[in-house]
């Protein structure tokens, strides 16, 4: 029996009667299950050699019927299809960004049995100090990682994977101290520049691979799989 027939199996056996009999007819667990695990597959982008990175967060769009027969159920359902995504990642030497979050949508343009999923690889961000919305609001522009604005305040920050960044990204690609933004004046008369700290696979501004770059409000940076926004608070 293959992995989507074991997975079958370990599902049917996690969920109870009234359960399995909510899906009777519809879109079943086992169907969202196999979906993710090829989203998994068709996703993965080469990290190195023997690792390579996969989403971990989902959108499953379900139809009006459906949604409502499963939307109910999803805690259990998300805990029984999370260890089969993380166990099918060992086996296959995928990575995570972060924490596996699986997220339902009513849909009325589905008809009743079809389902749809989007995914992303959305990296876990923390910072050693967590802003306030006051704080967030007098910056002259903030830094947009995943949705959550950080302050662009003197002397600045440094951006990477280990503890001793200020702003930490687990994302495999970045590195452990990868890149520092430097700000420099105050009020409106400010200059921010993001300078490479020796990292392996560099950063890009607005497109084009740098060393370094001044920052401005609208420039995109990426880096690793992480693409990091700048632009005034009011803007968001």
């Amino acid at each position: 029996m293959g992995f989507i027939g074991n997975v079958e199996k370990k599902i049917e056996s996690a969920v109870n009667a009234a359960f399995a009999r909510a899906f009777r007819g519809d879109v079943q667990p086992v169907e969202i299950t196999a979906r993710l695990l090829r989203e998994l597959d068709s996703e993965a982008q080469l990290l190195s050699r023997d690792k390579r990175l996969v989403p971990n967060d989902f959108l499953v769009g379900l139809s009006v019927q459906d949604y409502a027969r499963l939307f109910p159920y999803s805690r259990t359902l998300n805990d029984e299809i999370v260890a089969e995504l993380r166990e099918y990642a060992i086996q296959r030497s995928y990575v995570f960004n972060g924490p596996i979050a699986i997220h339902y949508e009513e849909r009325r343009d589905l008809p009743t049995g079809r389902f749809v999923v989007t995914s992303d690889a959305v990296a876990l961000v923390t910072s050693g100090e967590d802003p306030s919305a006051t704080q967030v609001r007098r910056a002259a522009l903030v830094l947009e990682v995943n949705g959550v604005r950080h302050p662009l305040n003197p002397p600045g920050l440094v951006i990477g994977r280990g503890t001793e960044a200020d702003l930490r990204i687990n994302d495999p690609g970045i590195s452990r101290r990868h890149a520092q933004i430097i700000v420099t004046g105050t009020g409106d008369v400010q200059t921010i520049r993001i300078v490479d700290l020796g990292s392996t696979n560099g950063i890009t501004v607005d497109g084009r691979k740098v060393r370094e770059a001044d920052v401005t409000d609208g420039t995109r940076i990426d880096i690793g799989s992480t693409r990091l926004l700048v632009h005034a608070p009011a803007a968001s």
